[in-house]
Order: C-alpha cells, then structure tokens, then sequence
C-alpha cells in the first residue's frame, strides 16, 4: 500500500485472509512513531481512500491515536503507535499458518 509507504508508516504486514474468514479478504498492520503520526497516516489514507470511491470506510479509534481502525469492507487497516502495537500482537491471532502473512511492499 503506497500510501503508508509515503506516509513513512513503519513495519507494514499484509495478512492474506482469503479462505480464512468472511470478514475480510486481507488486512494490513502497520505502526506510526507517535499519536500524532498515527493519526496524521490515518487521515491521509481517509483522504486517499475517499478520492478513489471508498468514502463508507468505518473508522475507530480516531481521537486518542493509539490503535487506529480503518475498515473498506474487503481490507481492514490497522494503524498502530509501537507500543500499543507490541501489546496486542494482532499479528499473532492471524499466524496460525505462516505462509498467509507477508510483509507488504
């Protein structure tokens, strides 16, 4: 996902959920230095998001920047600050079989 990429997101995973679970076809985990970058990636990618026709995204988490959750229906975006991060491992509840989660580029 470029737009994390030009944001300077950090330690971007994508986790392929096709065949896994009806929820979403993929998600992506990425990390912010800060409050203040995690919330300034995550109104990025709103504005990225709603120029290119995904406008219903759902969001959570948008004023405290912590754990910051943007879902488009086929892909969940996680945004979170490194510490929160390391926390909640979200990684982790999808790792069940490695090969399904890869570092995006």
């Amino acid at each position: 996902m470029s737009r994390l990429d030009e944001d300077q997101a950090q330690d971007i995973v994508f986790v392929d959920l096709k065949g896994k679970t009806a929820m979403a076809d993929g998600l992506f985990v990425a990390s912010g230095r800060s409050h203040r970058h995690v919330g300034a990636i995550a109104d990025h990618l709103l504005r990225a998001l709603k120029d290119n026709g995904y406008g219903k995204a759902r969001v959570e988490g948008m004023p405290h920047c912590d754990w910051v959750l943007i879902d488009t229906g086929d892909v969940i975006i996680h945004l979170f600050r490194p510490e929160v991060r390391a926390f909640y491992n979200i990684e982790k509840i999808w790792a069940v079989d490695a090969p399904h989660r890869t570092p995006a580029s």
